[in-house]
């Protein structure tokens, strides 16, 4: 495959800058190609030296990660599967809560099994480890996965070895690191710019502060974008729990930042509530410190799931996107969420 060649045109056609921190990705990752998924008698080549599974990528916010693996997984004629981490991670638990096995080792050993017969290659986007449950398990998940030979493309914000950094029980999520270092090509993508924000002059529906001239100018554009459409109520339900999406305007919805982010809610939540919408519009998100951390991990996937939908959105704030703060522990991932924010509030809406 001359991946090099199919990006220069693709980049040609989207009209998007070359970069060549960019192509020395690409080549890297046509050389993980030749290694995993070639035909030909270069395979045999670069198998001469022990192959590796993995392809994990890192590096800053809105340096262009997803967009290149989302073009090399585009490209691959294989049998695969692309989930945001937190998707994947909810099959997973989805699946041990269904079969109510005791046995863990067995219960990851028959998952491993159902995905490969759906895949032989899976693309996580977005990776990061929050939590200690999924923190504890993804070591024996991820060494099944490598020995029934599956394929693997991640993207992260964070160095395999920075994962996790500071949780609770970190010495028991390092089997995890050594596994991945093992059987990964960790390739750090550098970018000085943020491509995102490169057109923040055209940030239309990010309105702040709140106050009574923002209210009117929110209003003003809701009414614009549900004209002559009914408002309705409708109900969604995740596990025996009913949540109630009262102002829903034919997949138009408009939700207060308590609602989503101010009650235990979680990303199995987020991800049934958007698959009912296809533009949201989220009021009055606050300042982040300290003391609201958990209701700014919980904004973070949140949007996180908007962004891996693809979903337009307008937002009334406290500040502008340039003043906003955050709780120590969420800065990382918080500086991706920034990003995002102005890339959701200038995406062109289809009606």
């Amino acid at each position: 495959m001359n991946l090099s060649k199919f990006y220069l045109n693709f980049c040609k056609k989207k009209n998007f800058e070359i970069n060549i921190n960019q192509l020395n990705l690409v080549k890297e990752l046509n050389n993980f190609y030749n290694i995993n998924f070639s035909k030909s008698f270069l395979k045999k080549i670069f198998n001469k030296k022990k192959s590796k599974l993995g392809f994990y990528l890192q590096g800053d916010v809105g340096v262009g990660k997803t967009m290149i693996l989302n073009f090399f997984f585009d490209q691959l004629d294989e049998k695969k599967i692309r989930l945001h981490f937190n998707e994947f991670m909810l099959s997973f638990h989805d699946f041990v809560h269904e079969r109510k096995e005791k046995d863990e080792e067995n219960v990851i050993i028959h998952f491993v099994k159902e995905l490969k017969s759906k895949a032989t290659l899976i693309y996580l986007d977005e990776f990061q480890v929050t939590n200690i449950v999924d923190a504890m398990i993804l070591g024996k998940l991820f060494d099944q996965i490598f020995k029934e030979n599956i394929k693997t493309l991640v993207t992260s914000n964070t160095k395999i070895s920075e994962l996790y950094k500071d949780g609770l029980q970190r010495d028991q999520f390092k089997p995890f690191i050594k596994i991945m270092k093992e059987q990964s090509i960790e390739h750090e993508l550098k970018i000085e710019d943020d491509y995102r924000k490169l057109n923040n002059n055209k940030v239309q529906r990010y309105f702040h502060p709140l106050n009574q001239e923002t209210n009117f100018r929110i209003n003003k554009f809701f009414r614009t974008i549900t004209k002559n459409i009914n408002q309705s109520s409708i109900t969604t339900n995740i596990k025996g729990r009913d949540f109630v999406i009262e102002n829903f305007y034919d997949g138009i919805v408009r939700f207060n930042f308590n609602t989503l982010c101010n009650q235990n809610l979680g990303a199995e939540d987020y991800l049934k509530i958007i698959k009912k919408c296809k533009f949201i519009v989220l009021e009055e998100i606050p300042q982040f410190n300290d003391t609201n951390s958990n209701q700014q991990k919980r904004f973070i996937t949140l949007l996180d799931i908007i962004y891996d939908r693809n979903i337009p959105i307008a937002v009334t704030a406290k500040q502008s996107l340039k003043q906003f703060n955050s709780s120590r522990l969420l800065e990382e991932p918080f500086r991706r969420s920034i990003s995002r924010l102005y890339e959701l509030t200038s995406k062109e809406i289809n009606q």
